[in-house]
């Protein structure tokens, strides 16, 4: 049986504080995340992160739209959201998958550990879990990859 979450962790050479705004400003996390975002980052907002053809989501043929609820927002700490849950339904534990940030200072930096957990509740079958796994595993590697680039590239100080 597949594991039933995905971990990451990065050092990114700046502080909580940037590192929050990269992970909760729209306008960020469309530098390196999806296409487009709204969302505010308190607990029980809800929003959308957006994947266009050509962008950020590749080869796909058209606009993927992915709803969100922020369930954490511990500023400069935590970061917590559910997504991929049904069109229609509340994003619960049965039905969504959890996207946990947790931001931790560090003599160099802030250390970014990325845990997304839950995917039993978002997938039918052994073989659509076993894809969304190696879907998402791909994705975040790149995707924080990404963002190391993007804050490489802010001026030293900038908050934005």
């Amino acid at each position: 049986m597949a594991a039933d979450s995905i971990e990451r962790e990065i050092l990114i050479e700046a502080s909580p504080e940037v590192v929050w705004g990269v992970i909760t400003e729209p306008e960020q996390i469309s530098r390196w995340f999806s296409d487009a975002a709204e969302v505010e980052g308190r607990a029980g907002a809800e929003g959308t992160l957006t994947w266009r053809p050509g962008g950020r989501g590749g080869a796909k043929e058209f606009d993927s739209i992915v709803l969100i609820r922020v369930v954490e927002a511990e500023p400069f700490r935590r970061f917590s959201f559910r997504w991929n849950h049904p069109h229609g339904a509340g994003a619960d534990e049965n039905n969504s998958a959890l996207v946990e940030f947790s931001l931790i200072e560090e003599a160099d930096g802030t250390r970014l550990r990325v845990v997304e957990s839950g995917i039993d509740a978002v997938t039918r079958d052994e073989q659509s879990k076993a894809r969304y796994l190696e879907d998402h595993e791909q994705g975040w590697e790149r995707h924080l990859g990404e963002m190391l680039d993007y804050v490489a590239s802010k001026p030293r100080g900038a908050t934005r």
